[in-house]
């Protein structure tokens, strides 16, 4: 399933919030340099989903805010 997420980095802890069935907020402790945010990211999103964090892939916005994602859930 593809989900669009909203990513606020720089917070004080990690953090999912569902808006509706494909829109999140997530938001992470770490600074978005040299990619260290994405991957926090990556792994919240796996804990929320309860999947590991290789069936989750950032396939467009790596370098925003907002970010198109892949949930491979099966």
């Amino acid at each position: 399933m593809k989900i669009l997420v909203r990513v606020k980095a720089g917070s004080r802890k990690n953090l999912v919030e569902k808006i509706d069935e494909s829109h999140y907020k997530v938001w992470v402790t770490k600074l978005p340099e040299k990619g260290k945010a994405n991957k926090v990211v990556i792994s919240t999103l796996a804990k929320y989903f309860d999947l590991a964090p290789s069936r989750i892939i950032i396939i467009f916005g790596e370098k925003s805010n907002n970010k198109t994602i892949e949930v491979n859930d099966k």
